[in-house]
């Protein structure tokens, strides 16, 4: 969005990964950011990337069109009690569990409110994006918000009240995708591999079965079956997995942390 300044509040891993991967792939410049966070070391790594800096929230959101909210849930109100007036202004949250509602009663003004759910391999540019469809974002605002987040990921629209289920999907999922990473790497060492070997291998067995899915459009089921041969390998340690319902673990897993995202 030509002209347009872009405002963040809170600017830890999250919205330095935001912001960062825009501007390195050309989404926004530098000059067209400001940020306020109160960490200095936050503030000394936005200076090293170029980014304007605020002595306060209210500085910030007085100075930008677009406000992106990256604060912790539990923070919200009392940033939002220091920020001034958002009337006006477009505001893009990522905050787990605080509707867009919520921020438009929260915040002083009228602003326009886009949510969404990002999550954390976005730190390395491999990133998945829920955007609220419903947002009363305008159509530019929304095209913005769309190219910000493609630049760090792929990103799927989905109306505001399935949020908490994509909390609970790819929001939460890496944190079982770390817990299924090591448990492949400690079968590996139980069977003999060096630790740093199993770890290596089997974080890169779960990058590259996620890219074939994804580059070649693949049902998770299609691609289980490459692999998967008669009285072979696989079909005997798949037996074992779903023995011990690991298909029903993971799905309760996404729901219980959907759940807890309602509940905040």
């Amino acid at each position: 969005m030509a002209g347009k300044h872009i405002g963040v509040i809170g600017f830890g891993n999250m919205g330095g990964a935001i912001i960062g991967g825009a501007i390195e792939h050309g989404v926004i410049k530098a000059s067209d950011v400001t940020i306020f966070d109160p960490n200095a070391e936050k503030i000394a790594y936005a200076k090293s990337l170029g980014l304007g800096t605020a002595a306060s929230e209210k500085d910030v959101v007085a100075a930008s069109d677009i406000v992106l909210l990256a604060v912790k849930p539990q923070m919200f109100a009392a940033m939002a009690a220091k920020a001034g007036s958002f009337d006006g202004k477009a505001i893009l949250s990522i905050m787990a569990g605080v509707t867009a509602d919520r921020v438009r009663d929260t915040v002083d003004g009228t602003p326009r409110v886009m949510r969404l759910m990002p999550n954390t391999p976005a730190l390395v540019g491999a990133g998945a994006f829920a955007l609220d469809s419903d947002s009363d974002f305008t159509d530019d605002e929304k095209a913005f918000a769309k190219a910000l987040f493609e630049s760090l990921g792929i990103v799927e629209f989905v109306p505001e009240h399935l949020l908490d289920a994509v909390t609970g999907l790819s929001g939460s999922a890496p944190a079982f995708v770390a817990l299924f990473i090591e448990a492949l790497a400690d079968g590996g060492l139980k069977e003999g591999l060096p630790r740093a070997t199993a770890y290596r291998l089997a974080a890169q067995t779960c990058l590259g079965e996620a890219k074939l899915i994804l580059d070649k459009n693949m049902t998770p089921a299609a691609a289980k079956d490459m692999v998967t041969s008669p009285a072979g390998t696989t079909i005997a340690g798949y037996a074992v997995l779903e023995e011990a319902g690991l298909r029903g673990t993971v799905m309760k897993a996404v729901s219980a942390a959907a759940q807890r995202s309602r509940e905040l």
